[in-house]
């Protein structure tokens, strides 16, 4: 593969930003394009009617890796991200069980998106523009976009978007690309966003559910940087979400609500704030070996947080492993 000089990134979520970056600090042109309105993918923050904010995606990170823990560092350092002392336990048939050995928790601040805001400092992002098609022009790719725009030309394209959307988009450019691709499997979940009237007396800031439709919950309100108002994340099982995965946003809000007071035990309140967000493409059912998906010969790639490991740091870790890939050739 030719030195790389310009690169296109299909996706403005954690693992397409620590790309992006990556690649900048090494003097590469990248650009980023992202259909929403706000980059962060689900490292996401909702701010309800009532002014009140919500990480309604992604509830935290841990630091395993060296060269992500370099980087949780620097936003410590920055004052983006701190640690969140909250009390996590497991909950079992209103059982709550002290767990051991729990490693330290990072949370972005004031809200999980400003992480990916500071990955994003400096790197040109493009919002709202939804990327369908890519041209292969005398050995180099130029995107066009659904306002029939098209953008490049560009060395390698990257695409971040959950594997259904990248095998759409890639698939049928690159055999190798689109075999794998079609072979992961993502779960969805559903996330509701609870604000009460007066605080609630948990004897805890966290929870993994068992047994229940709900598989997590968290006082958002325990994190730092956050308005004192109490506000609770409620995330469905994967199973529970797929099962109810086309129903209304109100039924699955008012359902889950009445599921969080069984498994607290704790009396029901009217709710402030009541809301429920669905998450189609949340977590790979096994995430790939592999850091990333490239075709050297095709210069396509794909990376997420469903290659090498979920969550946060495994998102992180397979876009920056990708543009080492990009800029050693390896």
């Amino acid at each position: 593969m030719q030195r790389v000089q310009a690169v296109g990134v299909i996706g403005a979520g954690i693992a397409g930003l620590a790309c992006a970056e990556r690649l900048l600090r090494a003097g590469i042109s990248v650009t980023v394009f992202e259909k929403s309105r706000g980059i962060g993918g689900r490292v996401a923050t909702r701010r309800t009617d009532t002014g009140t904010t919500f990480d309604h995606g992604a509830q935290y990170f841990t630091v395993r890796e060296a060269e992500f823990r370099e980087q949780v560092q620097a936003w410590v350092a920055a004052g983006v991200a701190a640690a969140w002392q909250g009390r996590v336990v497991s909950l079992e048939h209103g059982a709550v069980t002290q767990l051991d050995d729990q490693p330290p928790r990072y949370v972005g601040v004031p809200t999980m998106n400003a992480i990916a805001k500071s990955l994003a400092a400096g790197v040109d992002v493009r919002t709202n523009v939804t990327v369908r098609a890519l041209w292969d022009v005398h050995g180099r790719w130029q995107l066009e976009d659904s306002a029939d725009a098209r953008h490049g030309l560009y060395d390698v394209i990257v695409s971040t978007a959950p594997p259904p959307q990248s095998l759409a988009l890639i698939g049928g450019l690159s055999r190798t690309l689109g075999q794998t691709l079609a072979r992961v499997a993502m779960r969805p979940c559903w996330a509701v966003l609870l604000e009460m009237q007066e605080s609630l007396p948990a004897a805890f800031d966290g929870a993994f559910v068992a047994d229940s439709p709900l598989s997590w919950i968290a006082r958002n309100s325990s994190k730092p940087g956050r308005q004192p108002t109490e506000c609770w994340v409620l995330h469905a099982s994967p199973e529970w979400s797929q099962a109810h995965l086309e129903e209304p946003a109100e039924g699955v809000a008012a359902m889950l609500a009445r599921e969080f007071w069984r498994v607290t035990g704790m009396p029901s309140q009217v709710a402030k704030q009541l809301t429920a967000h669905r998450w189609r493409y949340a977590l790979p059912q096994e995430p790939l070996a592999e850091r990333y998906l490239f075709d050297r010969e095709r210069n396509l790639a794909a990376c997420g947080d469903w290659c090498g490991g979920s969550r946060v740091e495994g998102a992180f870790m397979s876009g920056w492993s990708l543009a080492e890939a990009c800029l050693t050739g390896a």
